[in-house]
């Protein structure tokens, strides 16, 4: 019996070492092996198309999941997949409009929704906010993606947290009038649309840029080369912020290690690691961003509660499908 015991208390010491994380993206092998080289916590990391299938089955063994922007988090808490992941060191190195009021998710790191032009065909003080790409001087020269990425429909939602219905609505609708062909294709194919004549102002994520300009494809470098940066509504709100993030699981059998690995992604060395090639923003302020990011300029970040955002994006997705945004 005394064995038997033994060899369970065991077995329960090999599982609180270990946690599975469940990311869409990976996670760099660097940060794995320091993690787990500080703590001899291991950590397992589950990629698969079969991912949100297996975390969220009745015997699921997940600890955290990684994935990207708030309509992500906001549809997995609204299924009340999370638990709150109480820390001190969180709350002292997270600004609380980059989490959830519960420590439901947390904010790795955050990117910002620019507006991209052709540096031959636009005069950028003609679209400083994101209001301006409603201008009718636009009309059939704007490229977006379409209304169900979830890049779009938080960025809307942004704009009725900020502003109310009634002016989200305004934008929606001017911005749909405005496009140059049927909304397609990833951020990065709006840019070559630009480039390509196909329209002349666009909206992408800001690491887009660094993506082209890194490419291999020498297009693609032309692409980013031509194309003028805006960060919006510099003399108001601030530019939308959304987040790669992360979120405790209420399946977790390790909720206290799973926390350490959360902890340790907004240390100043994880941070840096992670933006590295992400060419994301650290939330940590005293860890450094890539040089390249660093090298697209200072701006003013729409500071308001991403949590006031998620309660806005089922708004935003009826007013798109009610003004026939596909």
């Amino acid at each position: 019996m005394k064995k038997l015991l033994l060899t369970a208390a065991f077995a329960c010491m090999a599982l609180a070492n270990e946690i599975n994380l469940y990311s869409g993206k990976g996670l760099d092998p660097k940060l794995a092996n320091i993690f787990e080289s500080q703590t001899g916590i291991k950590i397992n990391i589950i990629k698969d198309k079969e991912q949100m299938a297996k975390m969220n089955a009745p015997d699921s063994k997940a600890d955290l999941f990684m994935g990207m922007d708030v309509s992500t988090f906001a549809k997995l808490q609204n299924d009340d997949k999370f638990a709150p992941a109480k820390s001190k060191i969180i709350d002292s190195i997270v600004p609380a409009n980059l989490k959830d009021k519960n420590n439901e998710w947390i904010g790795l790191s955050k990117r910002a929704r620019v507006i991209v032009y052709d540096k031959k065909a636009i005069d950028p003080k003609l679209i400083q906010n994101y209001e301006d790409l409603a201008k009718p001087e636009l009309k059939g020269k704007l490229l977006m993606r379409t209304s169900n990425v979830s890049f779009n429909r938080s960025l809307l939602a942004s704009i009725i947290a900020n502003d109310g219905e009634d002016k989200a609505k305004e934008w929606a609708k001017g911005t749909l009038n405005n496009l140059a062909r049927d909304p397609k294709g990833g951020d990065r194919e709006q840019a070559r649309g630009v480039y390509e004549g196909i329209g002349a102002v666009g909206v992408m994520n800001s690491y887009y840029i660094i993506t082209l300009l890194n490419s291999k494809k020498q297009s693609d470098q032309e692409t980013a080369k031509s194309l003028g940066v805006i960060f919006p509504n510099q003399d108001g709100r601030g530019t939308h912020i959304n987040i790669t993030g992360i979120a405790l699981l209420k399946s977790s059998q390790n909720k206290d290690s799973a926390i350490k690995f959360i902890e340790f992604m907004l240390s100043k060395e994880a941070q840096e690691i992670l933006v590295s090639t992400s060419h994301e923003y650290p939330v940590n302020k005293d860890a450094k961003p890539s040089k390249e990011i660093t090298a697209l300029g200072k701006f003013k970040e729409d500071s308001i509660s991403l949590n006031k955002v998620a309660n806005e994006l089922e708004n935003a997705q009826k007013i798109y499908k009610e003004l026939g945004w596909k």
